[in-house]
């Protein structure tokens, strides 16, 4: 593949079973070249999501630095990581651990983010698929950021789907609205890939199963085993993902849109979000572009984002399918 076609990343994650999905789905894709992961508190703590993203890549045999960031909101009191939906250790309490020799890149998140999106300009998209303080911060560090980077897609939000922390609010921008909010209105191309779409893809954990047991390795039978966790929380709440003893494909099709776009349908508009009150996290996309509001808040200057609002989900789920069962693990 020539190289001009391949997707250049740093992957900005708080690992956190969907988020492993993602990873080793991007790892997998042969037109995605992940340079470097950023960890951020959210589904565990920062330090927890740091070696899970190492432990994550030494199953896989690959060598990226990973570096720890943000350990808490902006302003907002921190919450409890969920180990009732990824397990204590963020990956289904898995019985076992191998030792892992790699050390992580000394440098905060937010620094490495800044430092590689000034060597390589323009070069880079950003794929955030945790709440949102390590982008927020390196937006302070480097305030030209936003021409930096080539794009942002991230993994949060809802627009019409109901909340899964609030009825209004899906967790990532929940976790950290501030910061969110300093994103959304930075002025980058931003995509927003939230539970609109994400709620709509459930992949079963019998496909985790066969991929595991096409594979026979490590990397697989440990994403198997954290799905197979995962998929008791969604069972216990929606009947439809019972039925089939599965999750939802969250964190994953934010590379899904990465590098299909076209399995996608958006809306372009400005997106704001709540900061504080009973709709904390909310994300509000401005629908009716004509109309002129009188809140300060939606004023003509400010940034438009792209909104996933539809996808064709048995592709996606076909596309998860093709690139897991490639040959991208060593023996």
């Amino acid at each position: 593949m020539n190289s001009s076609q391949v997707h250049r990343v740093i992957f900005d994650t708080d690992p956190g079973v969907d988020d492993a999905m993602a990873l080793y789905f991007a790892l997998a894709h042969p037109a995605i070249e992940v340079l470097g992961i950023t960890t951020s508190f959210g589904n565990v703590t920062v330090a927890q999501a740091a070696q899970n993203a190492l432990y994550l890549c030494a199953l896989a045999g690959r060598r990226i630095p990973v570096t720890q960031g943000v350990d808490r909101p902006w302003l907002k009191p921190a919450e409890a990581p969920p180990a009732y939906i990824h397990g204590a250790d963020g990956l289904g309490n898995l019985p076992d651990r191998m030792a892992v020799s790699e050390q992580l890149d000394l440098r905060p998140s937010a620094q490495f983010i800044v430092d590689m999106a000034r060597a390589n300009p323009g070069e880079i998209t950003l794929v955030a698929v945790g709440p949102l303080g390590n982008l927020s911060l390196a937006l302070l560090l480097e305030p030209a950021l936003p021409s930096l980077l080539k794009q942002v897609i991230l993994m949060g939000g809802t627009v019409l789907e109901p909340g899964n922390v609030s009825p209004v609010a899906e967790a990532n921008i929940w976790n950290d609205p501030h910061a969110a909010d300093r994103v959304f209105t930075a002025g980058w191309p931003l995509t927003m890939v939230g539970l609109d779409v994400t709620h709509r893809l459930v992949l079963p954990v019998t496909l985790f199963q066969k991929i595991a047991d096409h594979h026979r390795h490590r990397a697989t039978d440990a994403l198997h085993h954290a799905v197979s966790f995962y998929a008791d929380f969604y069972g216990a709440r929606f009947a439809h993902v019972a039925a089939v003893r599965g999750c939802f494909g969250h964190d994953v099709l934010a590379f899904i849109y990465l590098v299909a776009p076209y399995l996608f349908e958006t809306q372009s508009g400005q997106v704001r979000v709540v900061s504080d009150g009973l709709a904390q996290g909310q994300t509000i996309l401005k629908r009716q572009p004509g109309i002129d509001y009188p809140h300060p808040g939606w004023d003509a200057s400010r940034p438009a984002s792209s909104v996933c609002m539809a996808l064709d989900a048995p592709a996606c789920s076909a596309l998860f399918e093709t690139t897991l069962m490639r040959s991208w693990l060593p023996a």
